[in-house]
């Protein structure tokens, strides 16, 4: 299997530009190589356009529709598949607050259920309910801050904004977790290691490596699900973030012996037969199946976004639906809410099932969690 990459909505570390909230990733696979299949046909559009290459951006709606029943012939032909993942990168923000400041492996004021098994969902959805924009952006710039004393005091700023919020918050576990965990980080800043050492390590924490995170991970599932190897993984070259997507995916690939099972309903890591193939960058103009990629996405981010796309344009992306395997992933707080709350409407535990050993022993785990954390508070 053939994969190409290719992503708009970048913004870098600008998280909070209102004009382009949200980092979009396309891929497009095939069993064939496009840059060799799709060329000829590719080369026959391109002259119909009088273009040197197909940029959806630049030709639009009118110049693209000419040309769209032999997209939708050339996508059957080379049984091309195209899957979306997408990052809210506001709510990206909120998220790197979290993990860092609620990690109980570094706050010990946190609990270990509320960290390691899925109740850190909802946790992390309440927490982000005490946020508004400036919180977000002072967290944010805390983050990618290297001088270390200015950013624990961005943090402190933060924390200390959580807790004077914390009125407004009605669920009373949540808020002793929240009030007790920011509590901790105020006193304690320098031990959380909140911000990036390096403005190369920023590139580690940005909204595009997380996408591209899915991205690997996606291309991965899809492999296993059909019992296909990749040939090849092209990504479009672009300077800034290329060298950091080979790092996240060298990183996910010396990881092919892991396989953790999804302990109290946390999410299964399975990496065993990770692709072996290396990311190949490439200028988008010497790529046809990069081409394409461009093509869907625009088309895509559009029906997204609620703008104008013309129907013949729209009906290349529900072909890609009704073959009943394009893949949409999208990392905001909305989809974390979404999963899990319908998580936990399935898989409510019924107390009366337990027998009294089994409670003994959960209280037991509880109480002694609480008395380790609550220790920490005293410090």
């Amino acid at each position: 299997m053939y994969f190409y990459v290719d992503e708009s909505g970048h913004t870098g570390l600008n998280l909070f530009d209102a004009s382009q909230p949200r980092l979009y990733y396309g891929v497009i696979s095939s069993p064939l190589d496009l840059d060799i299949a799709a060329e000829p046909t590719l080369k026959t559009l391109r002259a119909m356009l009088n273009v040197d290459r197909i940029h959806a951006s630049q030709l639009g709606n009118g110049e693209l529709v000419k040309i769209a029943p032999l997209l939708r012939q050339l996508a059957i032909d080379l049984d091309i598949r195209f899957d979306l993942h997408t990052v809210y990168k506001p709510d990206h923000a909120i998220i790197q607050f979290f993990e860092q400041t609620f990690d109980q492996g570094m706050n010990p004021a946190m609990s270990w259920t509320g960290y390691w098994t899925p109740l850190r969902y909802p946790l992390l959805v309440k927490l982000s309910q005490l946020f508004d924009e400036d919180m977000a952006k002072e967290a944010w710039e805390a983050r990618i801050d290297t001088n270390d004393q200015q950013a624990e005091k961005k943090l402190i700023n933060v924390c200390s904004s959580v807790i004077n919020n914390l009125g407004m918050m009605k669920d009373a576990r949540a808020k002793e977790l929240i009030s007790d965990a920011m509590n901790w980080v105020i006193k304690n800043p320098s031990e959380i290691c909140y911000n990036i050492s390096s403005k190369e390590k920023s590139l580690q924490i940005s909204p595009n490596l997380v996408g591209f995170q899915s991205v690997i991970l996606g291309i991965h599932q899809k492999l296993k699900s059909t019992s296909t190897e990749a040939k090849a993984i092209i990504v479009d070259r672009q300077s800034e973030f290329n060298r950091a997507q080979e790092y996240i995916h060298n990183f996910y690939q010396k990881q092919n012996d892991v396989h953790a099972l999804g302990v109290l309903g946390m999410p299964e890591m399975d990496l065993r037969d990770f692709p072996k193939v290396p990311v190949i960058c490439t200028p988008g103009d010497e790529s046809a199946g990069l081409e394409l990629v461009d093509v869907y996405l625009w088309i895509m981010k559009r029906i997204i976004e609620d703008k104008s796309i013309a129907p013949e344009l729209e009906q290349l992306c529900e072909d890609q639906t009704n073959k009943g395997e394009l893949q949409i992933s999208d990392v905001s707080l909305n989809t974390i809410d979404k999963r899990w709350s319908e998580f936990f409407e399935q898989n409510m535990p019924d107390i009366s099932s337990f027998t009294a050993e089994e409670l003994e022993r959960k209280e037991a785990f509880y109480e002694q969690d609480e008395a380790r954390r609550k220790s920490h508070l005293e410090k």
